[in-house]
């Protein structure tokens, strides 16, 4: 069969390649297996067309990778393609981002097993949800553009997380404390993140977040989605006042990366079963350490270096990724 063949929409492949061991070749589909798996690449969007595979067989044509097709699949109103490597290597990320246009991908030596315990650890600004927690607090306190401006910085790494975070307190210094509960009451959830926990409480998993912001609000995100554990900083308020203080140490990126190990210790998760999720420059090294680390809608820095990036999909497109093989 011919790839001209087969209908426009992905999504419609799933009924003509169902139960079918089938090898792409020079454009052209076949029956068979690849004798070794080195590698996956995994296509998504909400919805993807010929062009996406086309143009993505294209790359590993000119990279003399042969590719047999896993699945085709429906995963949280997503297209999910599935596809197994005959080989891999860090350079196809960089390859395939240059053809990627509409569409999302993975592509990676391995990916976990949805059929094994596994955990998911989140970064919560900008991950679990929209906002940036320190920042909306400085707006209502009046501060918002100077702690704005640092917040940036941090996350694109050209501040030392640490630093940045002692000084985006300082400046709530007198403060009314009460406007914690406000931006609770208007924190905006990130797409597709009930999806993803729902999902990922059915396949037995362990969800947790580790954050750079502060434990009002990752405990509340614990509460209303019932989480297995979460890790923020302290802000230590007197009188009803922030004193432009944290308590204890600073959840940092190294104390991310270190939670993830600990939590998969304690949980008896497999490294290879660990995924980690964030956005800045401060989940850099959860992502590096994780068996599978995704950057969601990130920002520079944390693009060229983070193993996965999605930035069509949000947080649904890690469901279909975890379902994809």
């Amino acid at each position: 069969m011919l790839m001209n063949d087969l209908p426009e929409q992905v999504a419609d492949w799933a009924d003509i390649l169902s139960g079918k061991s089938c090898l792409w070749q020079s454009g052209q589909l076949s029956y068979g297996h690849l004798s070794a798996i080195k590698g996956h690449l995994v296509l998504l969007a909400e919805h993807l067309n010929k062009s996406a595979v086309q143009q993505s067989l294209q790359v590993l044509d000119a990279a003399g990778i042969a590719v047999e097709v896993a699945g085709v699949k429906r995963v949280a109103d997503r297209d999910v393609l599935s596809l197994r490597l005959s080989d891999w290597s860090l350079e196809l990320k960089q390859q395939l981002q240059q053809v990627a246009n509409g569409w999302d991908f993975a592509c990676v030596p391995a990916l976990p097993d949805a059929n094994k315990p596994g955990l998911v650890l989140m970064d919560m600004d900008s991950t679990a949800i929209q906002i940036e927690c320190i920042d909306e607090i400085a707006r209502l306190a009046g501060v918002g553009e100077e702690v704005a401006a640092v917040t940036r910085a941090a996350m694109e790494g050209a501040l030392p997380f640490s630093e940045s975070l002692r000084r985006r307190v300082k400046a709530l210094a007198g403060a009314d404390a009460a406007i914690i509960e406000q931006v609770i009451a208007n924190m905006p959830l990130m797409p597709g993140l009930i999806t993803l926990v729902e999902g990922l409480k059915a396949m037995g998993w362990k969800v947790a977040l580790a954050s750079g912001g502060f434990t009002p609000f990752t405990g509340h995100l614990r509460h209303i989605l019932a989480l297995d554990a979460d890790f923020a900083n302290t802000l230590e308020i007197k009188d009803g006042r922030f004193s432009g203080e944290v308590l204890g140490n600073i959840v940092d990126a190294e104390a991310k990366a270190r939670i993830l190990l600990e939590l998969a210790e304690h949980f008896n998760i497999e490294p290879s079963q660990t995924v980690a999720i964030g956005d800045g420059a401060n989940d850099l090294l959860m992502l590096a350490q994780a068996g599978l680390g995704i950057a969601l809608h990130a920002k520079p820095l944390v693009q060229e270096q983070a193993p996965v990036c999605f930035n069509q999909l949000s947080l649904e497109g890690v469901l279909g990724l975890l379902q994809a093989p």
